[in-house]
């Protein structure tokens, strides 16, 4: 009897150690069934979202272009780019804001997901974001986050200050969005700004 309750008090005393390989192991699993599940759920979400997507017609470079805003988190516009995945037959557009003295630099990608070409161009970026991941070392971290209604993932450079953060708006609309000398939240802070509803 003595033998089974010191077997038992073993193990219990290594799966409550968080550095031991077993429960490591474990949590990995755990975290590996999570995404599983979660990836099998997202994508019999988009099989359904992706038919709706193929019909509709994406947004016109005119279109995204007076969407977009002259000024960002009190960084003026500097340059912007419409199309240039049009030889994809993907609608997109990019642009980039800074401070006055260019300190700072907040710059934008935008992709519509609509028509054929586009709904599955942004499928696997969806997928991407259903994972649930959480990296950290002495250059920063990486992580998914739910933000403001949305999945997102949020990348953090601590060496230069500088993030990045990808999400999609609606389903439909893929934005990655970068800071220079940008904090994660100051960032967040700058998306907050863009107004992505008014997209669609």
């Amino acid at each position: 009897m003595k033998k089974y309750v010191l077997v038992l008090f073993t193990i219990s005393a290594l799966m409550g150690c968080k550095d031991n390989p077993v429960s490591k192991k474990i949590k990995e699993t755990k975290e590996a069934v999570s995404n599983s599940t979660n990836a099998v759920q997202e994508m019999t979400k988009m099989q359904d979202d992706i038919k709706e997507l193929q019909e509709i017609t994406p947004l016109t470079n005119e279109e995204l272009k007076s969407w977009l805003p002259d000024e960002v988190a009190g960084m003026k516009r500097i340059s912007y780019k419409a199309g240039q995945a049009g030889m994809m037959n993907i609608s997109s557009i990019e642009a980039a804001y800074a401070n006055e003295d260019k300190s700072k630099k907040f710059t934008i990608n935008i992709i519509d997901g609509a028509g054929q070409v586009g709904a599955a161009a942004t499928a696997g970026l969806r997928m991407v974001m259903s994972q649930d991941f959480e990296e950290e070392d002495e250059n920063g971290s990486r992580r998914t986050v739910s933000k403001i209604g949305k999945k997102a993932i949020e990348d953090y450079r601590s060496g230069n200050n500088n993030s990045k953060i990808q999400l999609m708006e609606g389903n439909r609309f893929y934005l990655e969005a970068k800071g220079m000398n940008m904090n994660i939240d100051e960032t967040w802070d700058a998306i907050d700004e863009l107004d992505l509803e008014k997209l669609g």
